[in-house]
């Protein structure tokens, strides 16, 4: 009697999807608020340079290029934090803090990474291509300030705003003081959501000895947060005095705003699971940003 073949898979095809979903979750590719975080602001320079109707070719490069960034970035910081990460237990669960992903191998996606980031940016022009130099030193640098400074969300804030300069820079050709200043604001909106991200780690990374804003500002960290979302938000309103924008763009702030207010009553008892809730609803600031400089462009 013939039995039947018995088709097993490919030990090597099972390998790589494997390391495949490994790298995947290295790069947080499950957890996509952070390529939210550093849309936004890129799509609210591309709009305000793009006068409403930004080249969909330049669009689509930065959106691509956001999520190959914000990959890359999280390839490096697990590096960089390969002895930390263990101890804190929010992050022990990453792949390089638990031996699934080598440092060498979190090393090499993030060169792969930037090396497509760079391909990308070739396609918007010389200067823009300069500026892009600044964007891959701020990605390597940041995940080290945490060691040396209280100040990493403001390197962050920088390291994720950097494309707003890029992109007046690739639509335009030029950075005008309306593109610093917006990018000012995104270096706010970061201390702001980056606050409460590190919030949620506070007393571990006292253990360990990480430095953050949550940590120098101590018992005054909501009334600093509450601050900085107010200066972003005149920010944000001195952008649209500048770029004559109009009722809608203000609609989109005042929404901002009350979001911002719901953050810091998330944030109230210093709950860390809350206080996390609040870091993540930032995306719904970003978008409702966004979504007014559509319609006033639109329809103002």
């Amino acid at each position: 009697m013939n039995l039947p073949d018995i088709k097993i898979g490919n030990p090597r095809t099972s390998a790589w999807r494997e390391r495949f979903i490994l790298y995947t979750r290295l790069v947080r590719l499950h957890r996509p608020i952070g390529i939210f975080l550093l849309l936004w602001p890129a799509l609210w320079a591309l709009w305000i340079s793009g006068e409403g109707r930004p080249p969909w070719w330049i669009m689509l490069v930065f959106v691509v290029g956001v999520v190959v960034m914000r990959s890359a970035g999280c390839a490096i910081n697990d590096f960089a934090d390969r002895d930390l990460d263990g101890h804190v237990a929010r992050t022990r669960d990453r792949p390089v803090a638990a031996g699934l992903v080598s440092p060498e191998e979190a090393l090499g996606v993030f060169l792969v990474l930037g090396l497509c980031a760079f391909a990308l940016v070739l396609l918007l022009g010389w200067k823009t291509v300069a500026l892009s130099v600044v964007a891959l030193g701020l990605a390597v640098t940041y995940p080290f300030t945490k060691r040396n400074t209280h100040l990493p969300q403001l390197f962050l804030g920088a390291a994720f705003g950097w494309a707003v300069p890029m992109a007046f820079m690739a639509v335009t050709g030029s950075v005008p003081p309306l593109g610093w200043l917006l990018f000012g604001a995104t270096v706010v909106w970061a201390l702001v959501y980056d606050t409460q991200y590190a919030m949620v780690d506070r007393e571990d990374d006292l253990k360990i000895g990480i430095r953050s804003t949550a940590i120098l500002f101590g018992r005054y960290d909501r009334l600093m947060v509450g601050l900085s979302q107010v200066l972003l938000l005149l920010l944000l309103a001195w952008v649209g005095h500048l770029a004559d924008r109009g009722a809608w763009y203000v609609a989109g702030l005042i929404i901002a705003g009350g979001l911002a207010a719901h953050h810091q009553y998330l944030m109230r008892d210093r709950d860390p699971a809350l206080c996390f809730q609040a870091f993540l609803d930032n995306n719904y600031l970003g978008m409702v940003v966004f979504l007014g400089l559509v319609a006033d462009y639109a329809l103002g």
